[in-house]
């Protein structure tokens, strides 16, 4: 039997994404974030940014759980994948949120700040793009 690594990485991201609104399983969606990104570093078609989405994913779920230390070290292993690989627009963006949300949790406003800071002036080239992560900051 062969696994289609791709598909499962993407079948647990939206899983995640429908137990982070529900908050019905907590461990499930802890454990499907984590599992959604191992199977796209698995996947032969994955790319950086996709494992840096990956990272958001886990790091946006440690934040939502509570869990200060989990949530930045995955946010700066969004950045970091993002600045080996040249990635910016939205991605660059959501990395500096993953931090400033994290950073957030960890009462350290300052620190909050100056990544809320920072996402915001990434330049995003889809317009909706740009507005929903508006939103997003807006929640910081």
């Amino acid at each position: 039997m062969t696994l289609d690594h791709r598909q499962l990485g993407v079948d647990l991201f939206n899983e995640v994404w429908r137990l982070m609104r529900t908050r019905e399983d907590d461990d499930r969606m802890l454990h499907a974030a984590h599992a959604s990104r191992y199977h796209w570093g698995e996947a032969s078609e994955c790319t950086p940014a996709n494992l840096s989405r990956g990272e958001w994913q886990v790091s946006r779920v440690y934040t939502v759980l509570g869990l200060t230390e989990p949530a930045l070290r995955h946010a700066y292993r969004c950045l970091d994948l993002c600045e080996a690989h040249g990635i910016g627009d939205w991605d660059l963006a959501y990395a500096y949120e993953a931090i400033a949300r994290a950073y957030k949790l960890a009462g350290k406003g300052p620190e909050a700040e100056a990544y809320k800071t920072l996402a915001a002036e990434v330049p995003i080239a889809d317009p909706d793009d740009r507005e929903h992560l508006g939103e997003d900051l807006a929640t910081l």
